[in-house]
């Protein structure tokens, strides 16, 4: 059986609370202003599939935000996101080239721990499109029923289950444990 896992929220705890509170004391913008207008919008997923710059997304992201920072205030605060490790791993993450570029150093773990990390970047696909189920299965040599994909969010819970494989929504730290605990 293949077990994938995402990163954020599954493996690392992350909350995008710190980053916009970094950007708050950054830019003097109050945090609820900024939590009403950040959204995950094309630009991020652009960015996710590696289609647009790190610099290209912190500019596309400070001006929907209406903040004026830096590239070195918005890298500090896009960092703020990772929480700590969690204890758990193939994993397949949406993510982005300057995170890849702060969480292994961060979270070695994490690396020595899996198999195989997909990373929606480097493979110019991001979860929930099918075809990056797709792409993992192929990789692995392996069926949709010879999987179990675990994730926080549930449109890509759902993308991998009309491919066919098992899927567990992680609603908390306990979620996967528990899971493994029911095979026994």
């Amino acid at each position: 059986m293949l077990y994938i896992f995402d990163l954020g929220n599954v493996i690392i705890d992350i909350d995008f609370n710190r980053v916009l509170g970094v950007w708050s004391d950054f830019s003097r913008v109050p945090l609820a202003s900024l939590q009403g207008h950040f959204q995950m919008d094309e630009a991020f997923e652009q960015h996710e599939r590696g289609e647009i710059s790190d610099e290209d997304f912190a500019l596309a992201l400070c001006e929907k935000l209406e903040i004026a920072l830096s590239y070195e205030q918005f890298a500090a605060g896009w960092q703020a996101v990772f929480v700590d490790v969690r204890p758990e791993t193939l994993a397949l993450s949406n993510t982005n080239k300057l995170h890849c570029e702060f969480w292994p150093t961060q979270y070695p773990d994490v690396q020595q721990a899996a198999d195989k990390i997909y990373l929606s970047q480097e493979i110019g696909m991001r979860k929930p499109e099918a075809r990056i189920y797709q792409h993992v299965l192929d990789a692995e040599g392996v069926t949709a029923d010879q999987a179990v994909f675990f994730d926080d969010n549930p449109e890509n819970i759902e993308a991998a289950r009309a491919l066919g494989i098992e899927s567990v929504l992680v609603t908390d730290s306990k979620t996967v444990p528990n899971w493994f605990a029911g095979l026994q």
